[in-house]
């Protein structure tokens, strides 16, 4: 039984990401690449490695940043808070809204 490698973007220095990356990196189906917040790591060169799911300190990244990463489709972000140590979780997944009727059932669609 063959199992999907899932790429996973760590973004921040946090204890909180720390902890994340400890827990993640013996696992087969996650392949972890870890990336200090920093101006050399560009929107495309995050895009290139094609994650499954970013996780990134809030404190470390703005909200433009986390938009811009949303137009990735099916890429999930997760926001750590450092302080709190909570999540959020949005996710990049697209819809077609074509009519209002198509914006209700995307709204209601996980209810």
């Amino acid at each position: 039984m063959s199992t999907t490698t899932r790429q996973v973007i760590l973004y921040g220095d946090s204890l909180s990401l720390q902890g994340v990356r400890a827990a993640l990196a013996d696992r087969p189906d996650v392949e972890l690449h870890w990336l200090d917040p920093a101006p050399e790591w560009p929107l495309e060169t995050i895009r290139a490695c094609c994650p499954a799911v970013f996780i990134f300190d809030m404190a470390a990244v703005g909200p433009d940043f986390q938009l811009a990463l949303l137009q990735q489709p099916g890429l999930r972000l997760v926001g750590i808070e450092p302080e709190t140590h909570q999540a959020v979780v949005w996710s990049g997944r697209h819809e077609a809204a074509v009519v209002a009727a198509d914006l209700f059932n995307i709204v209601h669609s996980d209810w």
